[in-house]
């Protein structure tokens, strides 16, 4: 990469917009990397944020960014946006979490998507607040909640839904999706349609559910319903979850991780230790 683009991506993000009191004392917190201001939180963290804020009625947009996500930012401003203008930004892949340490500016975690549906599913069975679960093949938003329920009884399940491919091109396939989430009033929205194609569909759709926490959470309805088998702890913990699913799926993720996803991790990581060690 140029000069420039390395300088951009490792450069604070622009805020918009004057915050409230609260969420400015938040923003202070938040650590910089990749071009990215990351919330340095803890899981159990994240889920008392979102609860605390459904208590007090508003929503709110989570973003969890991993490699793939933070290489696309990089790349595109439009993306990047998307990322800056969420409610919560946690790191969802752990070169953020060694990059974050080696600037000198650690977060406490990753804080994985697939592990949030679960536990934010607890939360909202305790506190009885409907969820909805929109994305994934045919079928397996509804296995996802028949298994979080399972898990967590009393788990109130307002609806799900898996959108056709290409929905979002089509005017009326598009509300038909937004409609049916509308009119099901949940609190709580896991959106696993891809990023950012999850993300600009809940840009949509706060706009009718201004109270309503929305989740975009790429495969995790997918781990959920188990219809996609997850790493083994230590191979998550070693920051290896993307071999097993490259293993486990080459077809569809050899270009993403090979081509995209590992040449920026090994970049990051080498500018960020570059960084520490000449700043």
């Amino acid at each position: 990469m140029a000069f420039r683009t390395v300088h951009e991506t490792l450069s604070v993000p622009r805020q918009r917009t004057r915050p409230d009191k609260a969420t400015r004392r938040r923003l202070r917190r938040r650590v910089h990397v990749a071009g990215l201001a990351i919330d340095p939180m803890t899981e159990s963290e994240v889920v008392d944020h979102v609860v605390d804020a459904l208590k007090r009625g508003e929503g709110g947009h989570l973003v969890t960014p991993n490699v793939d996500i933070s290489w696309a930012a990089a790349r595109d401003s439009e993306v990047r946006e998307i990322i800056e203008e969420a409610d919560l930004v946690v790191a969802d892949g752990m070169p953020l979490v060694w990059a974050a340490k080696l600037l000198g500016t650690p977060v406490p975690s990753r804080v994985a998507g697939a592990d949030l549906i679960w536990s934010l599913a607890e939360a909202a069975a305790f506190y009885r607040y409907p969820i909805y679960l929109l994305g994934g093949p045919p079928g397996v938003a509804t296995q996802a909640a028949g298994r979080l329920t399972a898990r967590h009884p009393g788990l109130l399940v307002a609806g799900t839904d898996a959108p056709p491919y290409g929905f979002e091109a089509d005017s009326e396939s598009y509300a038909k999706v937004r409609d049916a989430v509308v009119a099901a009033g949940p609190r709580l929205v896991f959106v696993g349609l891809g990023f950012p194609k999850q993300d600009r569909l809940i840009g949509m759709l706060r706009k009718d559910l201004p109270g309503t926490w929305f989740v975009g959470c790429g495969s995790a309805i997918a781990f959920a319903a188990g219809a996609v088998r997850r790493a083994p702890q230590w191979m998550q913990r070693a920051g290896l979850e993307w071999l097993f699913r490259l293993l486990n799926e080459p077809g569809r993720l050899a270009r993403r991780y090979l081509l995209h996803d590992l040449p920026f991790a090994l970049w990051l990581l080498t500018a960020c230790l570059l960084r520490r060690l000449f700043s």
